[in-house]
């Protein structure tokens, strides 16, 4: 019996029926928000209502219609799928500027943390070590949405993955109108999962939705500007809005650009790629990613990320209370976190050209060892350094950071087989955030130690610095992994290898392709 044709919502009817009862809880929470004015918008007072709880209710219900919506039914096939013959450069810029835009949006929730914090602890009375707990279990749920996302992209499509975690942005921006922090908390947590879920599926399907050539550049672009932009949209609603009402509007502010993501659904098409893939060979086993010839790039990666997450969650963390605290240069979190965002665009856009024209690998290392020179900078004149010495290492930092991010994303996407392309993106994604759970205590207890954050500038960078070293040993050369239409067989016989569980016996960095044409003389991986 043939296999029916893929839609774009499978059960359409229902998929809005659960979006309009989401967005009827929703307006439910944001009346309750703005009843609350003659409160100066402070909610911990009112308790959680049956009004309340049965919006949370409506919220529950319908996310879930409409998650089960956009699920394809069993028997699908490729036949409505798009061709490649038929995607033109229109439909390609379209959809980088939907995912982009989805990106944005994604990288908004995290950044929004930083700015309602010192609201949040006025209205509920909280400690440092109560509010601590935000970020933590943010940063968790982060993680967990990592690997449920990028495996659930291997198993239900990257398009039905993308909207999912759209949904639970829909739903959890109810945050705001949260009466008690314990509230909060959930929120967040569930919030943090649609965030780290959403990142990884986005490069899966730009990998396979744009052809070769600039597509790594355009990737490594779009990691690093979206970060850039989401921050600075997060920036500057809660420097427009949160004098006038407080910190829970920043959650309520973000809600149309939500309805607008879910509105230009049309727009994100599922991977033909993938839809032919699991028509013909069904589903790999997560467990690949840590069997040969895969072990080496799992290795590698998880490396690569662990030791950014450490910097960033870690040091980078302490370095403006640091600076602060020395009083000596004038030079305010505000201000670092502005050249933070600012040096990102021309760090991205030089990153993008040295992926593009040089090598993936030597531009992963040549970022890390920037990293690297700026730790080993500050350990050496410390936070009472000269002025211009310690704000250079500080740009350095902060270039050397964003670079790595911007690569390890697109990196990850164009090095593992499209089967666990998902899997593998929700991977790294997880390990990286998870640099937020531990590192932070890490470096608390390390600047209680002698040295303080001298001390803690050189320990951090050690990893970065075997970081780089591996992917210079071992890492593997996106450009040399495009395959050839003659290698379809060979490629297809690998991956019901892979389903079946058994070993590829070939040699790393050809299992999943072969060297593109024109580029017999490039680097091996």
């Amino acid at each position: 019996m043939p296999a029916q044709p893929v839609s774009l919502i499978p059960r359409p009817l229902m998929f809005w029926a659960g979006v309009a009862l989401t967005c009827a809880g929703v307006a439910q929470h944001v009346w309750m928000f703005v009843d609350s004015a003659s409160m100066d918008f402070h909610m911990a007072m009112m308790g959680m209502s049956w009004v309340m709880w049965a919006a949370m209710a409506a919220i529950v219900v319908g996310v879930a219609l409409s998650g089960f919506s956009v699920v394809q039914p069993p028997g699908t096939g490729p036949a409505a799928a798009p061709a490649p013959a038929r995607t033109t450069r229109a439909s390609r810029r379209r959809l980088i500027g939907v995912l982009s835009f989805a990106l944005m949006v994604d990288q908004m929730k995290p950044a929004t943390l930083a700015f309602i914090q010192p609201g949040m602890r006025a209205e509920f009375g909280l400690g440092a070590a109560e509010i601590a707990w935000l970020p933590t279990v943010a940063l968790s749920g982060t993680v967990l949405g990592s690997l449920v996302g990028g495996r659930a992209a291997d198993r239900i499509g990257r398009r039905a993955t993308i909207l999912i975690a759209s949904l639970l942005f829909l739903g959890t921006t109810v945050c705001g109108a949260m009466p008690t922090f314990g509230g909060v908390l959930v929120m967040c947590a569930l919030m943090g999962m649609a965030a780290g879920g959403m990142l990884p599926v986005v490069y899966a399907l730009m990998t396979e939705s744009l052809p070769p050539g600039r597509r790594a550049a355009i990737m490594v672009l779009q990691a690093g500007l979206t970060t850039t932009g989401g921050y600075m949209a997060a920036a500057g609603l809660a420097a427009v809005l949160i004098p006038l009402t407080g910190w829970r509007v920043a959650w309520f502010a973000q809600l149309p650009l939500v309805l607008i993501l879910i509105g230009l659904n049309r727009w994100i098409p599922e991977s033909a790629a993938f839809t032919a893939q699991r028509s013909r060979s069904g589903r790999v086993p997560a467990s690949t990613l840590f069997k040969h010839p895969q072990t080496a790039r799992t290795l590698v990666v998880s490396g690569y990320a662990l030791a950014w997450g450490v910097v960033y969650w870690g040091f980078i963390t302490f370095l403006p209370s640091q600076l602060e605290d020395s009083h000596e240069h004038g030079m305010s979190a505000a201000t670092l976190l502005f050249v933070s965002s600012l040096l990102s665009i021309p760090t991205c856009v030089v990153a993008a050209w040295l992926y593009m024209r040089w090598s993936a690998r030597g531009t992963m290392v040549v970022y890390a060892a920037l990293t690297v020179v700026a730790l080993l900078a500050l350990a050496v004149v410390g936070m009472d350094g000269g002025r211009p010495v310690l704000l250079t290492a500080v740009m350095l930092l902060f270039a050397g950071t964003a670079g790595v991010i911007a690569l390890i994303g697109p990196y990850t996407a164009e090095i593992y087989p499209l089967a666990i392309r998902g899997t593998a993106g929700g991977w790294a994604a997880a390990v990286g955030k998870s640099g937020g759970a531990f590192g932070p205590p890490l470096v608390a207890l390390i600047l209680s130690a002698p040295g303080g954050m001298r001390t803690a500038a050189v320990l951090v960078a050690l990893p970065m610095a075997l970081a780089g070293t591996a992917v210079a040993l071992r890492g593997s050369n996106p450009r040399a992994m495009i395959p050839h239409p003659e290698d379809a067989a060979r490629l297809d016989a690998e991956l019901d290898d892979l389903v079946r569980g058994e070993a590829v016996p070939a040699a790393e960095g050809t299992t999943t392709a072969s060297r593109a044409p024109g580029e017999e003389g490039g680097e091996t991986p």
